[in-house]
């Protein structure tokens, strides 16, 4: 296993959490009104949150095998899912690229935790774990290009609501 690895790369994946909850709490008064800038903040959580959670589950116990592709299939797989589920409208290209090559990397991962032969099937002599540290490291990747992307998008202004108070005069 890749027990060192997993410890630089699961502190890395928390501190970028970190600092995206502070970006979200300086953006906070613009975007709570607005539902696609919150999924889209909580989609940016989960591309930090979820490798940091794979990156401890790894450590729990370096040595089995088993933990590792169940816990990668499961967390990878749930990622992909809600990530699908909370993704909203996009902004540009390269945003809706990153975002949707993320759901295809969590898919990636899970399929690879769950089936870790097809990694030699197809040819490659790394070994699935090695394989799956390359595809989380290009999964935080693309969220760091997501939370720029959603940092420094003009946010609209809510929609006004249909059941206001000067409705109901």
């Amino acid at each position: 296993m890749l027990t060192d690895f997993y410890i630089a790369f699961g502190t890395v994946c928390f501190t970028l959490l970190g600092l995206w909850l502070i970006v979200v709490q300086t953006r906070h008064a613009e975007w709570r009104g607005v539902a696609a800038y919150r999924r889209r903040a909580y989609g940016v959580a989960l591309h930090f949150s979820l490798p940091g959670l794979m990156s401890l589950l790894a450590l729990v116990n370096p040595d089995s095998v088993t933990l590792w592709r169940v816990s990668f299939a499961v967390v990878a797989a749930s990622g992909a899912i809600v990530l699908l589920l909370v993704r909203g409208s996009l902004p540009g290209t390269v945003g809706q690229v990153a975002y949707l090559a993320a759901v295809v990397l969590y898919a990636l991962i899970a399929v690879i935790a769950a089936v870790p032969s097809l990694v030699t099937d197809i040819g490659l002599s790394a070994q699935a774990v090695q394989v799956e540290a390359v595809l989380l490291t290009i999964l935080v990747f693309f969220g760091v290009n997501v939370a720029w992307l959603l940092l420094f998008e003009e946010p609209q202004p809510p929609a006004p609501s249909h059941g206001s108070h000067a409705d109901h005069r």
